[in-house]
């Protein structure tokens, strides 16, 4: 298995509010079990191939199976309110983590995630936001997918309304570099 650290803060907030969540845990997941929930996020086509990483309490991803497609999937956070394991390219797997590390997404890199599970509940306004108040807009959102890093016309064709209808595509943090759309699938 491969240890790395990673570089700022962690490539998902789900993987942030995990770390947190595992020392309080009586005993954390299995391997399988958190390959299991990884899988769970894109499907049986694209997971069954895709690298599995975790990230431990200690800010370090681990790599429970190595892939050969392209796709990196994590497992559910047991810190969050909902199931939230996602599947995602390369490119939005980088994406990802520029958001987490306070910096700019790479321009032209249009990358694609699964939620198949659903998310957890977010603010649709702030990217940072960690708990719902009366200004940033937080929504729920079930099974979607995402394109992410897409250029600035390819989103203005859908809705970036602040509290927008979940059941179908929008705009999630219009107007900022981390602006992705949101399509549901369920």
């Amino acid at each position: 298995m491969n240890n790395t650290v990673l570089s700022g803060r962690h490539a998902v907030l789900a993987l942030a509010l995990a770390a947190a969540a595992l020392p309080a845990m009586a005993k954390p997941p299995s391997d399988a079990q958190l390959i299991a929930s990884a899988e769970r996020a894109a499907p049986a086509a694209v997971s069954k191939d895709a690298t599995i990483i975790t990230i431990s309490a200690d800010g370090k991803m681990r790599t429970l199976r190595e892939g050969h497609n392209g796709f990196t999937c994590m497992p559910d956070s047991p810190a969050t309110p909902g199931p939230d394991p996602m599947c995602m390219d390369k490119n939005a797997f980088a994406w990802a983590g520029a958001w987490m590390g306070h910096k700019t997404p790479a321009a032209g890199k249009v990358g694609f995630m699964y939620m198949l599970e659903g998310g957890t509940d977010a603010s649709n306004t702030d990217p940072y936001a960690k708990k719902p108040d009366a200004g940033n807009h937080w929504i729920k959102t079930g099974a979607h997918v995402m394109i992410v890093g897409a250029d600035q016309s390819f989103y203005d064709m859908y809705p970036k309304n602040a509290d927008p209808d979940t059941k179908t595509p929008y705009v999630m943090w219009a107007g900022t570099p981390y602006q992705h759309l949101m399509v549901p699938v369920k």
